[in-house]
């Protein structure tokens, strides 16, 4: 019997042709009843954001008839083309012209036009409607709000505050949450969760049923103290720092990042409080008496694209770099995509273009430059360089695992001194060669007006990034946090906080969970410990009829989310389960196996990248995390299972189902040769073919089996070996994968059949998913 016919077999085992989460696009809209008060932040911003702010929004250079909708004084000014009519007069819809113009049937009146290609259903006018009928009362942004602790909901589930208000809103939709987990699932969770890794069978004895002192928080407690928590953690925060081991564009060539890579690990492991992780990244090379730690962190705004081209127009590419910092700071740790405002004043946020060139203007004054020569004269880091040495190894940067040179250079920041400091203007349409009006550097006051008592430059940045003001950042990050357990954030759009990002599903939750977090010291590993202690993550994930009609997308949290792990710990979970993997933390990335002919197709012939040379040995069994990046052809395998491709700022990665996913839980060198080890090992320790299988499903599953499974896969495993037992020399020719080394005396028909149950086993949904 085929593995392919295995699937299909009994009905029993689902294949990774079924991977999961595969969900529908939600509307997030807040039903009404008659009499309930309109918001204008939940229910009428987002629809003037969607239809009227691009000609009546903050950008004054697009906006029309000088009508501005999307602040209160504009909306209640008198019309400039129609004296004596107003576009708003509160309680009186018969008598705003807002509502005059969305009715109307008059294409040369209606709005907003038909040639927009744009128009409002009639609920949608219903609520504006409704909304100028009681009073057309203006909120500022719910992102732009100072955090403060909402109230707490009373509750009768759950055991804190995220209980109770997630039981709220269940209750609202007619819903009741789901029971607790099992133990196994539990305990798998938290370990995919925390570190990345499945639970070796071993853990899963120690804490099933949660019995004693091996309670179910003393687990938390021992995952996050293993050094494969901060492996895990990084993975998130290395997509948003654009992180790669090449500079990208034509000849992609490798660059030494990497040590900046494993302080991102050491700073999880060590549970850096959030604050000074931002402002060591942010700005370390600017404190006082500066540690090559911070300035390490620093390599944090030097992880963009470089070019190695000759003819190019070096002050082109610096002001690209300096907008590459700008962007992935609003993005990455304000929730804010300002992009556009580089070119002009933004189309849906209160932000012009004169406040992104003075967050633009933070940055400008690094000593880098826009072009160090060729790829034939280039270094293997940009300057400025941090000089890493051998002795720094042994001290505060021990963490670093190097042990191929005595001697690192790694891009950080450095800041130019008074004399040689850039003046920064805005560049009219952002073009590099086009500047008008002198700036200074501040940030959005639709944010945070910019304390006089900050320095104006990168540490008053971060001190303004973390001042317990700022209503972004602590909300943005522990929406990522939460992203990360369930599988999309409290706001779904992580990166985008603003007129255009999704609501807030859980507003109050968001909020305090924001005020407690900063409250708590920034403490992330606090923070992460009060989510999975919550009844909220702990409930199963069993789906009923009821979810689906109510509830389809899980964004009331009824029940636990049904997520396909990240494609880095898909690696992880195959060579850890295998017994393949090897624990070694940091040091330079390497190279798994990769079908032949990608580098070179994708090349200019130059450099020392032209070519993708395979590594050997332990190389090839390290987690994940550790594998090469290059810009201009990632990880094949990472990006078929939706990996950042790490060209630029990413908060989110999509979940996709392909046939691809499938073909390579099947094919790919690295899972066969990890059931061919497993299959060996397990033969030796087990003589006994059922024992053999029971240990393969716990250590990949991660559970006991049923006995309707092990009956199915002790029948499969049979028809294999009598297959094998028939063709010797097929069997030899299916274990002849992968570089590990094998005994000749293990080339056997029952280490055949076997590992083609543990391929099996891989290509489970329930083995790659998290539930």
């Amino acid at each position: 019997m085929t593995f392919c016919r295995l699937l299909l077999f009994g009905g029993l085992l689902s294949s990774a042709f079924i991977l999961s989460n595969c969900s529908t696009k939600e509307t997030n809209r807040i039903s009404l009843a008659e009499g309930d008060q309109i918001s204008f932040n939940f229910h009428i911003r987002p629809i003037l954001s969607d239809k009227c702010f691009a000609c009546h929004g903050p950008d004054a250079n697009k906006r029309e008839a000088d009508l501005r909708l999307d602040t209160e004084e504009g909306a209640f000014a008198a019309l400039k083309e129609s004296p004596g009519k107003f576009a708003l007069v509160s309680g009186k819809p018969l008598e705003s012209q807002v509502y005059h113009r969305i009715i109307s049937t008059d294409p040369a009146e209606l709005m907003p036009p038909p040639e927009s290609n744009l128009s409002l259903t009639s609920e949608e006018i219903e609520l504006i409607k409704r909304w100028i009928e009681q009073g057309a009362k203006y909120e500022p942004h719910w992102a732009f709000m100072k955090v403060d602790k909402p109230n707490v909901p009373k509750s009768d589930w759950g055991s804190g505050e995220i209980d109770a208000f997630v039981y709220a809103k269940i209750r609202s939709k007619g819903l009741k949450p789901n029971p607790e987990a099992s133990s196994y699932e539990l305990i798998k969770r938290a370990s995919l969760d925390l570190t990345g890794l499945p639970p070796s069978p071993e853990l899963l004895d120690k804490y099933a049923g949660f019995s004693g002192s091996n309670s179910y928080e003393r687990l938390l407690d021992e995952l996050m103290a293993m050094p494969s928590y901060g492996e895990k953690m990084a993975i998130l925060w290395l997509d948003i720092s654009r992180y790669s081991d090449s500079y990208g564009y034509q000849d992609d060539e490798v660059r030494s990042q990497w040590p900046y890579r494993d302080w991102v690990i050491h700073a999880f492991n060590n549970n850096l409080p959030y604050d000074q992780f931002l402002t060591w990244q942010l700005a370390g090379d600017l404190l006082p008496n500066a540690t090559k730690e911070q300035i390490l962190a620093t390599a944090f705004n030097r992880n963009h694209k470089y070019t190695e081209e000759g003819g190019v127009i070096p002050e082109e590419y610096r002001v690209e770099y300096v907008l590459d910092k700008t962007n992935t700071f609003s993005k990455g740790i304000l929730g804010l995509t300002m992009e556009c405002a580089q070119c002009h004043d933004h189309k849906y946020d209160p932000v012009s273009q004169k406040e992104y060139f003075e967050l633009y203007a933070f940055f400008n004054n690094s000593k880098e430059k826009g072009f160090e020569g060729d790829i034939s004269q280039t270094k293997p880091a940009k300057t400025p360089i941090l000089w890493i040495e051998r002795e720094d190894l042994d001290g505060i940067m021990k963490f670093i695992n190097h042990q191929d040179t005595s001697k690192l250079m790694v891009s950080v920041m450095g800041e130019l001194g008074p004399e040689e400091k850039r003046t920064t203007y805005i560049l009219d349409r952002g073009v590099y060669d086009a500047p008008t009006i002198p700036v200074e550097a501040s940030t959005p006051s639709s944010v945070l007006k910019f304390p006089e008592t900050f320095e104006k430059n990168r540490l008053g940045l971060a001190k303004w990034t973390t001042y317990r003001d700022n209503p972004l950042t602590s909300r943005v990050f522990v929406n990522l946090i939460w992203q990360e357990l369930f599988g999309r954030g409290i706001v779904k759009s992580a990166g985008d906080f603003g007129m255009q990002g999704d609501l807030p599903t859980h507003p109050e939750l968001l909020n305090w969970l924001a005020a407690d977090f900063m409250e708590s010291g920034w403490d992330i590993k606090r923070l992460l410990k009060l989510i999975m202690t919550s009844a909220t993550y702990r409930q199963s994930a069993a789906i009923s009829n009821k979810h689906l009609e109510i509830d389809p997308d899980n964004l009331y949290l009824a029940r636990a989310p049904r997520l396909r792990l990240p494609a880095e710990n898909i690696q992880d979970l195959v060579l850890a389960s295998s017994g393949l993997l090897v624990n070694q933390i940091g040091g330079p990335s390497v190279k798994p196996y990769q079908p032949s002919g990608l580098w070179e197709a994708a090349t200019s012939g130059r450099g020392t990248l032209a070519t993708y040379v395979q590594d050997s040995g332990e190389k090839l069994y390290r987690r994940g995390i550790y594998n090469f990046i290059k810009l201009t052809v990632p990880p094949p395998k990472a990006i078929i299972f939706d990996s950042s491709n790490r060209d630029r700022c990413e908060i989110s990665r999509n979940r996709t189902n392909t046939p691809l996913q499938a073909l390579v839980m099947m094919n790919d060198p690295m899972i066969l040769e990890a059931s061919r080890v497993l299959s060996t090992k397990l033969t030796e320790k087990h003589p006994d073919p059922e024992k053999a299988i029971e240990e393969a499903f716990k250590r990949i599953v991660c559970r006991e089996m049923k006995s309707k499974e092990k009956s199915l896969l002790l029948d499969y495993f049979k028809s294999e070996l009598e297959h094998y037992q028939n063709h010797p020399e097929e069997a030899k020719k299916t274990l002849d994968v992968g570089e590990y080394p094998m005994n000749e005396a293990a080339l056997t028909p029952q280490n055949a059949a076997l590992m083609q149950v543990i391929v099996s086993l891989y290509n489970l949904e329930e083995t790659i998913t998290k539930s």
